[in-house]
């Protein structure tokens, strides 16, 4: 029993990202939403609101990011 090379199908072909990239990509939105946090954070204790929401939307884009990732 051998490997058929007519039936061997590439990441590339199928569309898939190689695991190292998906890991990546959620890294990638930790981090985002770890530094909106810390925004958010830093903005409670200067009352600064623009720098506030700038953190919420970090939060906001990360988890839906996130939200993708988990669902593929």
């Amino acid at each position: 029993m051998g490997i058929e090379k007519d039936h061997i199908k590439t990441q590339e072909e199928t569309g898939e990202q190689a695991p190292i990239d998906q890991v990546e990509d959620r890294v990638e939105a930790e981090m985002k939403k770890l530094a909106g946090e810390a925004k958010k954070f830093v903005a409670d204790g200067m009352q600064d609101n623009k720098l506030a929401q700038e953190g919420e939307r970090m939060v906001e884009e990360a988890e839906r990011e996130l939200g993708g990732k988990d669902s593929e």
